[in-house]
């Protein structure tokens, strides 16, 4: 017997025919034996020709073989074609788009065998194709939505911008827009091409160890217009040096979407602090900001794709930053924690493995 792994109070039988049934057949044959065995005295008895006496025991036992014949028939209906040909129809259904099927197993969860094993595979796959179709649909709607916005803007001003005797000022004023609503566009198509590479693994990290505190203050530095135009106040926690080794291109856009993010959701005269400690083990980097914070019903959702909970979409953004924060991290063994607070501000506390210098340099000590 093999030991079903997803039940561990239960076994999964190898076999789908009881040992029971031998005990029929078994019983059956003694039986059909004895009545044999009876018509021949009888035959003897009565003194039946010889004829008769070869005929009825052919006739007696091609009954018998019918008998079991039919019976073993029912018994592989029942064991085997029925529940292949559910499985059958529920194919086809699948192969059609319908994701919504579920084929019963025929035994109950104390009494599984592979063939119930099989069915629950297979109910589990259509509930993930299910899944699957709905996310690409969520998907395509969502892209039709973010890409919809710009490339109205985008019409808009092209028109507006073919009006005759159009002020100087004004016509830098939309040339500007254009190129601010181009550059979201172009930022949209890149995450989600970037976003698709990374989960079907099609961008593998090239991992290289460095100084995670270096490129922390890297990446601050290409803040600094914004948070001085904004009004930001920024505040930094950081080690002389922290060595980690993962993909520094993939880090970058890490801590870029979570300044980013930092900066954009704090008001004027507000605050953002980036703050890094480490152990033998794990480096940490929480970026802090004193923003607008998060509902708890958005804690849940902000690492989906296309999620803002900016609902009015009135902020730059398109959802897709914390998506690609939380892939990347996933890919270089790291993780990420949020906490938030409307009205507080929020935390993103990424975690990464910390790497020993002395052996990244060759393991001499």
């Amino acid at each position: 017997m093999k030991k079903d792994k997803r039940n561990d109070s239960g076994r999964v039988k190898e076999w789908r025919f009881a040992i029971s049934l031998f005990a029929i057949y078994w019983g059956v044959l003694l039986l059909m034996s004895g009545i044999h065995m009876g018509l021949i005295v009888m035959m003897e008895e009565l003194q039946w020709n010889d004829f008769v006496k070869s005929c009825i025991p052919m006739l007696y036992w091609g009954a018998v073989a019918v008998g079991l014949t039919m019976f073993t028939r029912q018994k592989i209906k029942s064991t085997y074609e029925d529940p292949l040909h559910k499985m059958a129809e529920a194919a086809k259904k699948v192969a059609e788009g319908n994701f919504s099927v579920y084929v019963p197993t025929v035994h109950t969860a104390d009494k599984l065998d592979y063939l119930d094993v099989m069915i629950l595979d297979f109910n589990k796959m259509v509930e993930e194709l299910g899944s699957i179709e709905t996310l690409k649909t969520d998907f395509i709607s969502n892209v039709s939505h973010e890409m919809k916005t710009p490339i109205s803007i985008i019409k808009n001003y092209a028109e507006l911008l073919q009006a005759e005797q159009i002020p100087e000022e004004t016509r830098i004023e939309y040339a500007a827009s254009l190129e601010d609503t181009a550059a979201r566009l172009s930022s949209l198509i890149g995450n989600i091409l970037k976003l698709n590479k990374l989960e079907n693994q099609r961008i593998m990290p090239e991992m290289e160890t460095y100084d995670v505190c270096r490129q922390l203050c890297e990446c601050i530095l290409q803040f600094e217009e914004a948070w001085e135009e904004k009004g930001v106040e920024l505040e930094t926690e950081i080690e002389d040096a922290a060595m980690v080794k993962a993909d520094s291109s993939l880090m970058e856009l890490v801590w870029n979407n979570l300044l980013g993010n930092a900066v954009k959701f704090t008001e004027a005269g507000g605050s953002v602090t980036v703050s890094q400690t480490s152990d033998e083990s794990y480096i940490r980097v929480a970026v802090s900001d004193t923003g607008c914070g998060m509902s708890r019903e958005s804690l849940q959702h902000i690492f989906d794709k296309f999620y803002q909970g900016d609902t009015s979409h009135s902020r730059e953004g398109n959802g897709l930053g914390l998506a690609l924060v939380k892939r990347v991290l996933e890919l270089l063994d790291g993780d990420i924690q949020v906490v938030s607070e409307e009205g507080k501000g929020s935390t993103f506390t990424v975690t990464l493995p910390a790497t020993d210098i002395r052996k990244a340099k060759g393991g001499v000590s």
